[in-house]
Order: C-alpha cells, then sequence, then structure tokens
C-alpha cells in the first residue's frame, strides 16, 4: 500500500489531451491530500490542451514515467492519430517493472495500441465500444462498466468515471474512510461500483419526480436489518419492477446491487476501526454471517476481510 508521498504517480499529457481528465486525476492523486507524490510529464516543455484551449508548460518530461509506481494516461480525442513511439515504449518498460498503469477514458487505446492490454479486461467509452472492438479484438473489452480493475491495468469510461476510478484506485491503497473524506472535499459520490453502467437513462430526473434520495438515505440508516428490495419498495410506494426501472433509469444499477455496494462500504469502514470481529462486521453491515461476508467482501474488494484489515484498521 502507497505510504503517504512515497508513491510516485506520473501523469501523461500530450497534445490534445482533454482538460477534463487531467484535472480529475490532479484533484484526487494531487491536491491537498498529501497521498501521492503527483507529477506530470509531457513529450514537449509546452502542449496544448484539447481545441488549444490553452497549454501546459513546465511539464516533466516522458523519463519520468521509468520512475514512476502509477503511469496515468488520460483521454485523447483523436484516436486515431498514432500514439508517439518514445511514449508507448516507456510505458511497456514501466508495466515490464511492475508499474501499475491507468487509462483514463481514451487512454485505454494508448494502452492498447502498446500491446499492453492483450488478452486482458477493459473499459471505454461506450460510444467508442465498436471501433475499439475492430481495432484491439484481442483485449477482453467491457463496454458497460464504470471502469475496470484488472490489477496492474485500471481503465475508465468515459469523462465523469475518471472520477470514479480514481476514487477506487484510493480506496484500494488507502482505505475506504480516506477514499471517502477524498470525496466528501470534492462533493462526489463516494462509491459508485464499477459494475454499474455507464450511459443512465435519466441522470437527472424531471423535476415532478420523486426523487430516490429519500429512500435511499433511509436503507442507508438501516444496513444492519434485513432490508429487501420490497421493503425499498414499500418506503419508496412503489411496485418492485418500477423501483427496479427506477434505480436502472436514475442510477445504472439494481436495488439489490446498491444495497450490496453499501453494505459493503460499510462493512470497510467498520473493519477500519478496528474492535469489531469479522461475524460482528456481517450483522451490523446487513451481511449476515461471517461466512457470507469473506465472500462477498472478497468478489468487491479483491481482499479477503482478514486482509483488508491488516492493511487499513486504525491498531494495525
Amino acid at each position: 500500500m502507497p505510504q503517504g508521498s512515497s508513491h510516485r504517480v506520473v501523469l501523461v499529457v500530450d497534445e490534445q489531451s482533454n482538460p477534463f481528465e487531467v484535472g480529475c486525476a490532479c484533484e484526487i492523486f494531487g491536491g491537498p491530500f498529501g497521498l501521492y507524490d503527483l507529477r506530470v510529464a509531457a513529450p514537449r516543455a509546452s502542449v496544448p490542451m484539447r481545441d488549444s484551449l490553452f497549454s501546459i508548460g513546465a511539464a516533466g518530461r516522458l523519463d519520468e514515467i521509468d520512475h514512476a509506481d502509477t503511469v496515468i494516461v488520460p483521454n485523447r480525442p483523436y484516436v486515431d492519430t498514432p500514439t508517439r513511439p518514445a511514449l508507448l515504449e516507456a510505458l511497456r518498460r514501466a508495466h515490464a517493472r511492475g508499474a501499475r498503469l491507468v487509462g483514463l477514458c481514451t487512454g485505454a487505446y494508448t494502452l492498447a495500441e502498446a500491446g499492453l492490454l492483450d488478452g486482458r479486461r477493459a473499459t471505454v467509452h461506450w460510444d467508442l465500444a465498436d471501433e475499439f472492438r475492430r481495432r484491439f479484438p484481442a483485449v477482453r473489452l467491457e463496454p458497460d462498466v464504470l471502469y475496470v480493475d484488472d490489477g496492474d491495468l485500471l481503465t475508465s469510461a468515459g469523462s465523469a468515471a475518471a472520477l470514479d476510478l480514481g476514487l477506487h484506485i484510493v480506496r484500494r491503497d488507502h482505505g475506504a474512510e480516506i477514499a471517502n473524506h477524498v470525496s466528501r472535499r470534492l462533493v462526489f459520490a463516494a462509491y459508485r461500483d464499477g459494475g454499474q453502467r455507464q450511459f443512465i437513462e435519466r441522470p437527472m430526473p424531471a423535476a415532478t419526480d420523486q426523487s430516490l434520495g429519500p429512500v435511499l438515505a433511509w436503507a442507508q440508516q438501516h444496513l444492519d436489518e434485513p432490508l429487501t428490495v420490497a421493503d425499498l419498495a414499500r418506503r419508496s410506494g412503489m411496485s418492485a419492477g418500477s423501483l427496479h426501472r427506477r434505480f436502472r433509469a436514475e442510477l445504472g444499477t439494481t436495488p439489490l446491487a446498491w444495497l450490496t455496494t453499501e453494505r459493503v462500504t460499510l462493512a470497510c469502514r467498520l473493519i477500519e476501526q478496528g474492535p469489531h470481529g469479522l461475524d460482528a462486521v456481517a450483522r451490523l453491515a446487513g451481511l449476515g454471517t461471517g461466512a457470507n461476508l469473506r465472500s462477498v467482501f472478497k468478489r468487491h474488494m479483491g481482499v479477503a476481510p482478514a486482509e483488508y484489515r491488516r492493511r487499513f484498521a486504525e491498531t494495525s
């Protein structure tokens, strides 16, 4: 796990990089949090951002990549333009020595051009999925999700998913409580699971619609109870089928998947606080038994609860 600023993150920018993804990376991995040592690298001393709205100057050189623990490749709008050979070779060297590589949106194209995604799971903006498959058939593309964590290779979907993936990385490195702190500072949802859909049918409900907010807030206060989708439907005053459609349309997930994600998030916080045994964590988070906690937790977090405790508990 990275300890403070000892973990070096190198953010690569090139001509016409999208400033939104660049800004997301700078806010999460730089900014006031002090969790990482963030460096910006570019092929030249000054590079124009997308649509030449402005330029980034005084950035480090590409050889910064050779000293990075994590390398972030942001969006580039012109995916038909080949990536600089020097950058591709630097990414291959970084991967070979064990660095973590992150492709934000069409940064996945750059990783694929380097041959690093062959046989690996990845995602990209939903509107580019068919074209990406044609160009890189060896990549196991998952076109409908917000982000994919395939261990040392991580990719995100369209622009805002860069925040989701960034917070996921912070959570993976530093635990749920610190990730929640970062998300609060960013005024952004703390945990949208990577498996949620990219394309939400109705991201902003009409003013006359009843928001899902009240039922979500109520459920978050009763996670220790045996809540079901039927309970959420009754609380919201609609049928289970209507609730399911509303969740899909507005949150990009199902009620059950949302409940499970909230329970895993609560379990993370309880484990980090230290004193609770796993059976107590399972009960307080509404996950039933310790055995069920271990199964669900490992599936969502990629590590067993005991390993998560070892890495993140306050008493460790």
